[in-house]
């Protein structure tokens, strides 16, 4: 009798952690598909961002603008940061009127999505470094993200810029 005890104990351990494995490798599937798929609404984002800034910059003859905008939608994936980070200097030059709002709202989308992208990835790479995630390696199949660094894209048209209080 007391050798069956032992056997139940063992089959309930092994039950137990294979029910967390399990667990743990659908989390780590998860994570790293939701880091794709966020990777990809922020290439989205920052394509019709530099399509809104390539349209402004047509009705206002801004070339600067116009090329920086050009180059951030035909730059190859390991200049894209670079490029992105020249169009946000190029649209912080220029005065936004009122005729930019959707330069605006695409700066704004593009912001979140920058920042849905981040926690993605920090939390795809977190689960990376558990021991059994790398002990069984769980993230074989999986290409490891990563981050997309540029400067704040969020825009402020010259309508809205905050005045100092009068004292």
């Amino acid at each position: 009798m007391p050798d069956m005890w032992w056997v139940v104990g063992v089959v309930t351990v092994v039950v137990l952690m294979s029910t967390y494995l399990t667990w743990t490798a659908s989390r780590v599937d998860r994570l790293h598909a939701r880091a794709a798929a966020a990777a990809k609404a922020l290439d989205a984002h920052l394509l019709r961002r530099a399509a809104a800034a390539a349209v402004l910059a047509e009705e206002h003859a801004t070339v600067e603008l116009y090329a920086a905008a050009r180059i951030a939608l035909d730059a190859a994936p390991e200049e894209r940061g670079a490029a992105e980070n020249d169009l946000t200097r190029q649209l912080r030059a220029v005065p936004l009127e009122d005729d930019a709002e959707a330069l605006v709202a695409a700066s704004r989308r593009l912001a979140v999505a920058r920042q849905v992208h981040t926690d993605l990835v920090r939390d795809a790479l977190s689960v990376r470094r558990r021991p059994l995630v790398r002990l069984f390696r769980m993230t074989r199949k999986h290409a490891e993200p990563e981050y997309f660094d540029i400067d704040d894209p969020i825009l402020v048209p010259a309508a809205v810029m905050p005045v100092s209080p009068v004292t």
